[in-house]
C-alpha cells in the first residue's frame, strides 16, 4: 500500500491528533489500524508507529508530548503528517538490544512470542525509553528471567 500524501494537523488536547477520513480510510479499509507515521514542522522530521482510533465519528492517533518535544511543536502550531503501512513485526521497531537478548534466549523468546500483540508493545516501548544499551541490555535480561518464572503481567515483567 502506497503512503499518503501528506497533510496538515495540529494538536488536540494533550496528544491527539485528529486525522482526515481521506488520508486514514484507505489504510482502515484494506483492515490496518496500525500504522507507521512521519510528523513534519519546519526542517525537523519524526517517524513513529500507532494506531488509528475511531471515536465519534473522527479518527485520531496518539501524539505523545515525547514526539512533540523531538518534533518541537506545541497544542497551537500546524505541522504535516503522512501515513504508511506499518511493515514492522510488533507495530513498533524492536530495539536491537532486546531482540539480541531474546534471540539468545530461546525459551524466553517464545515465551514472549505467546504474549499478546498489546503486551509484546508494551514491552518494546519500555525497552525503547532506556537510551543506554547496557541498561536496555539489563531491563531486558530481567525480563526474559521473569518470563520464565510464569509471570505474564507487563507491570510484573519489569520488576527485578
Amino acid at each position: 500500500m502506497k503512503p499518503s500524501a501528506k497533510f496538515e494537523v495540529n494538536i488536540t488536547g494533550t496528544h491527539a491528533v485528529i486525522v482526515p477520513h481521506e488520508h486514514a480510510q484507505p489504510f482502515l479499509d484494506a483492515g490496518q489500524t496500525r500504522v507507521a507515521l512521519t510528523a513534519f514542522y519546519q526542517e525537523k522530521s519524526v517517524s513513529f508507529h500507532g494506531k488509528l482510533h475511531e471515536r465519534n465519528g473522527q479518527i485520531t492517533i496518539s501524539f505523545g508530548k515525547r514526539y512533540q518535544k523531538q518534533l518541537g511543536v506545541s497544542t497551537q502550531d500546524h505541522f504535516e503528517l503522512q501515513i504508511e503501512e506499518d511493515t514492522s513485526k510488533y507495530g513498533v521497531i524492536m530495539p536491537e538490544a532486546f531482540e539480541a537478548v531474546l534471540a539468545t534466549d530461546a525459551t524466553a523468546f517464545n515465551l514472549f512470542e505467546a504474549l499478546t500483540m498489546g503486551k509484546k508493545r508494551s514491552l518494546i516501548y519500555y525497552i525503547d525509553r532506556f537510551k543506554s544499551t547496557q541498561t536496555q541490555v539489563d531491563k531486558s535480561l530481567v525480563i526474559c528471567e521473569n518470563l520464565k518464572r510464569g509471570i505474564i503481567d507487563v507491570k510484573e515483567l519489569i520488576k527485578q
